[in-house]
C-alpha cells in the first residue's frame, strides 16, 4: 500500500505569503493600466482588445492547467491576463452596453457568491491549500475572474460615480484590507473568508492607484501614462516571479 506522502497530489496554486500579496497587487494595477493602454492608447477599442486578450488568456490557462504543481511563471502569467480580461469585461458592460456600475457590481457579487456556493457543494471546501485537481482549479480560476470583474466595478463605482476620486478610493479599500488583516490576526476571522475578501478588495485598491499614476491631471491622476505605469509594474512582477522561481527550485520535492 502506498503511503499518504506518495499518493498526495501537490497544490497547483501558491501559498499565501507577503510576496504573494505584493505581486497580486501589482498584477491588478497592471491589469487596469494595460487594458486602458491596449483599448485607448493603441486604438484597438474595447471589443477587439477583449477578443484578443481573451484568446491570450485561454492559452495561458491551458499552460497553467498543464502543470502538475505550482509553477510561478505559469500561475502569475494567468493572473496578470485574467486581471486584464476581468477589467475589460466590466468596461465593456459599462461603456459599450451602458450597464450602470451599480448593476454590474451587484451582478458580479451574485455571480461570485454562486461560484463559491457551487464550489463548496461539489468539493466540500473553498480552501486554496488543497487545489489539487482539474475541477477544483477550474472553480478557483472562475472565482478569480469574478473577483477581478467585481473589484473593477466596485472601484469605479466608488471612485467615479460616488465621486471619491482615485486617491481616496485607494485609501478606503486599503483601510478595508487593513481591517481584514486585524480581524484575521487578532479577532479570529476565518482564514478562507478573510483571504477571498482581501482578494476582492485588492482589485479596486490596485486599480485606483493604477489610475492615479496613469491618468492625466485633468482626471485626478499624476499623468505618468499607461505605458510607463504598465512597464514599471511589469518589471516588478517579472523580478518577483524570478525570485519565486529560484526559491521554489531550491525547495525539496
Amino acid at each position: 500500500m502506498k503511503s499518504d506522502f506518495a499518493t498526495a497530489r501537490p497544490n497547483r496554486v501558491p501559498e499565501v505569503t507577503l510576496d504573494f500579496w505584493l505581486i497580486k497587487l501589482m498584477a491588478v494595477t497592471m491589469g487596469e493600466t494595460a487594458a486602458d493602454y491596449l483599448a485607448v492608447n493603441l486604438g484597438l477599442g474595447l471589443t477587439v482588445t477583449s477578443l484578443l486578450m481573451t484568446r491570450v488568456l485561454v492559452i495561458a490557462l491551458v499552460l497553467q492547467f498543464a502543470q502538475r504543481r505550482y509553477v510561478p511563471w505559469a500561475y502569475w502569467l494567468a493572473v496578470v491576463l485574467i486581471s486584464i480580461v476581468g477589467t475589460l469585461v466590466t468596461d465593456n458592460l459599462v461603456d459599450t452596453f451602458r450597464v450602470p456600475l451599480t448593476v454590474t457590481t451587484a451582478v458580479f457579487t451574485v455571480a461570485l457568491a454562486v461560484t463559491f456556493l457551487v464550489w463548496y457543494r461539489v468539493e466540500g471546501t473553498l480552501s486554496i491549500h488543497d487545489v489539487t485537481s482539474f475541477r477544483r482549479e477550474a472553480f478557483y480560476w472562475l472565482a478569480i475572474l469574478f473577483t477581478f470583474a467585481l473589484g473593477t466595478a466596485a472601484g469605479d463605482l466608488v471612485a467615479e460615480e460616488f465621486g471619491l476620486g482615485y486617491l481616496a478610493t485607494g485609501i478606503l479599500f486599503g483601510m478595508i484590507i487593513a481591517s481584514l488583516a486585524i480581524g484575521y490576526f487578532f479577532l479570529g476571522l476565518d482564514a478562507i473568508l478573510g483571504f477571498w475578501l482581501a482578494y476582492i478588495f485588492t482589485r479596486p485598491l490596485g486599480a485606483s492607484f493604477g489610475d492615479l499614476l496613469s491618468q492625466p491631471g485633468d482626471y485626478g491622476g499624476l499623468g505618468f501614462g499607461t505605458i510607463i505605469t504598465s512597464a514599471l509594474f511589469l518589471a516588478a512582477i517579472a523580478g518577483i516571479v524570478v525570485f519565486m522561481t529560484l526559491r521554489t527550485t531550491r525547495q525539496p520535492a
